[in-house]
């Protein structure tokens, strides 16, 4: 096999009905599987998927769809015209790329909050902390921007509780050795940093492509739709903070998990 090419044109665009026998399904092998179409080269099927479950196809209005992963798809919903983009936002949020970065399996910090200097967080199953998830980082960027721990550019300022220098590098203890009793610390640092603000520049500027498109503003978006299991946890408030998704009241944001299953 060869990888493709830019303009990543599809060999098939269109719905498939395909024997089951021929794609190795024992159950029904007389039974037909059908395949949704995909968008394009960059959007699949899966994103397809999407529009139909959760009917933000024929909604009314102006509807932003996410469907947020290693690639995150964005379509545009407005008044029945649909408008789609894919946007690479790689793994940070999925804990990729991420010094302490995993996927949400137990003991993973999956909700922070800093007050009075002090970091409260939540793990999955509530075990002992052995790393960060995707909307444990979200929570934690968001928070270290509040607090004035980095900046308006993302650098990491010196002088704050948490905030310390490892071979140069500037980098903020979420957990100390202290609390892992002599085990490494969980830190993010200034490189988590900036991978993350790849990942989420990437999503926002998908949606800001479609809103200019179609002559819309972020006031006049009427709900976002959020798929993906990331997407089904991160803390809208956090993501906001962050400027990843646009500021809009919550009532307007619905997280649907991952709808193009």
């Amino acid at each position: 096999g060869q990888l493709a090419v830019s303009p990543f044109i599809p060999a098939v665009s269109q719905a498939l009905d395909v024997k089951a026998r021929d794609l190795g399904l024992h159950i029904a092998p007389g039974a037909y599987v059908h395949l949704l179409p995909n968008i394009a080269g960059f959007i699949g099927a899966d994103h397809v998927s999407v529009l139909l479950a959760t009917e933000a196809w024929q909604a009314e209005g102006v509807v932003v769809v996410l469907d947020i992963g290693t690639n995150t798809e964005v379509s545009l919903v407005n008044d029945g015209k649909i408008s789609a983009v894919s946007c690479a936002s790689g793994p940070a949020f999925e804990g990729g790329h991420m010094k302490d970065g995993m996927r949400a399996a137990g003991g993973a910090i999956e909700r922070l909050r800093i007050e009075n200097d002090v970091i409260q967080y939540q793990t999955i199953d509530e075990a002992p902390p052995v790393g960060i998830c995707g909307s444990g980082i979200v929570d934690a960027l968001a928070q270290l921007h509040l607090h004035g721990i980095i900046n308006q550019s993302g650098r990491m300022v010196g002088g704050y509780p948490g905030v310390r220098t490892h071979q140069k590098k500037r980098e903020f203890v979420l957990v100390s050795e202290e609390e892992r009793d002599g085990r490494p610390a969980i830190i993010i640092t200034q490189q988590d940093v900036r991978e993350l603000q790849l990942a989420k520049a990437a999503i926002r500027t998908g949606i800001q492509v479609l809103l200019e498109t179609n002559g819309c503003s972020d006031e006049e978006i009427d709900q976002v739709i959020i798929a993906g299991a990331f997407g089904s946890y991160i803390d809208m408030t956090s993501a906001m903070t962050l400027g990843m998704l646009p500021s809009l009241p919550l009532n307007r944001f619905r997280q649907v998990g991952n709808a193009a299953g």
